[in-house]
């Protein structure tokens, strides 16, 4: 079956943090009346430049007052700095005021200066997220010393995780959880410095391998794929691409070293994993995508690109009308076990993928 669609907000609009917020709510309101199966925020602590939203529950529980179907989830929620029973009642109760609408999206969290300022050792990063993590699930699905209240044992069953490696995607399709994939994947070993990096779906397929393998026989596959894509009318696109430049830039810079003015827009776009233009065109260049094409769910973002809100609000009806129904994904409201369909494949056998 075809992927539903999302939409995913880091709040990165040229405004102040008040407009920033109310620009996503309307975006994310804006989702729901095109189609959009589910919304996504990001969470990031003290820097503006990467969001400036450190309480995404708090903003979702906004957006669930303004909407009535969509589904509402953080990816990611990051853990690592989290008091974990803290984070498992506001979840509840978020779902709760959401009617059952929230997706769960954990991760470890980057950075290690962040890390500290919660009093965490970023030495043991992964060490802390396991252990909370663990803590999380427990009060959930109501095993934990102490019953949350409001109850969420149904939210056990929708949790997510990312991760970038097969590693990790074997642990969290032994678990049952969601696989959440990036927008950019780093290569793999060896490969980090080669002149032409595989495309981001060639180097998530053994991610998802290894994450159907894990899965417990008879257990849904649930795989959100993040895209960076920007859909214009004809009449913007040379001036979205010429804004395009120097956010492009500023991401390769920071995760591939790569030198200002070395590469021409359409190699950053490519290296970037961005896609951008007409719906025509973006159409083109998602189709070549298998690993989105395969998912449960594919949310897109503007990020890096970061147009003015206006040419987002465009951008979301354009893809949900044009884009989506030419490459055969689906519009339109969905349930709950919209996410948790598949048309992934696998050439294992059934019980190959059973997990003791």
């Amino acid at each position: 079956m075809a992927p539903t669609i999302g939409f995913f907000t880091r709040v990165l609009d040229d405004a102040d943090t008040p407009a920033r917020y109310a620009i996503a709510l309307e975006h994310i309101a804006l989702a729901e009346r095109l189609g959009f199966a589910s919304a996504w925020v990001a969470q990031h602590h003290f820097d503006r430049a990467e969001g400036g939203l450190p309480s995404p529950f708090v903003l979702l529980a906004a957006a669930a007052a303004r909407t009535s179907s969509i589904r509402l989830g953080t990816a990611i929620l990051t853990l690592a700095h989290e008091q974990p029973t803290r984070a498992a009642e506001d979840a509840a109760v978020l779902d709760a005021l959401s009617g059952g609408r929230l997706e769960l999206g954990l991760g470890t969290g980057g950075s290690p200066a962040t890390l500290s300022a919660f009093g965490e050792d970023p030495a043991h990063r992964r060490a802390i997220y396991d252990a909370k993590l663990v803590r999380v699930r427990s009060l959930l699905d109501g095993t934990a010393d102490v019953a949350l209240q409001p109850s969420a044992e149904t939210l056990a069953g929708r949790l997510w995780q990312a991760t970038f490696s097969a590693e990790g995607a074997s642990l969290i399709g032994a678990h049952g959880d969601g696989l959440m994939l990036s927008r950019v994947q780093p290569p793999p070993a060896g490969l980090a410095g080669a002149e032409l990096p595989p495309r981001v779906w060639d180097v998530q397929r053994p991610v998802v391998d290894a994450y159907l393998d894990a899965l417990p026989a008879g257990a849904a596959p649930r795989i959100l794929a993040s895209r960076s894509v920007v859909v214009v009318d004809a009449a913007e696109r040379a001036a979205v691409r010429a804004h395009a430049e120097a956010g492009l830039t500023r991401q390769l810079q920071q995760l591939h070293g790569v030198t200002p003015g070395s590469l021409s827009l359409d190699e950053l776009l490519e290296r970037s994993e961005t896609h951008l233009g007409t719906p025509d065109e973006v159409a083109e260049s998602l189709s070549a995508d298998t690993a989105a094409a395969s998912a449960t769910a594919v949310s897109i973002q503007v990020h890096s690109v970061d147009p003015r809100s206006e040419l987002t609000a465009r951008s979301l009806e354009l893809f949900a009308t044009e884009v989506a129904p030419a490459l055969g994904w689906r519009v339109g409201r969905a349930d709950r076990a919209d996410l948790d369909r598949s048309t992934l494949t696998h050439d294992a056998p059934q019980e190959d993928r059973h997990v003791a």
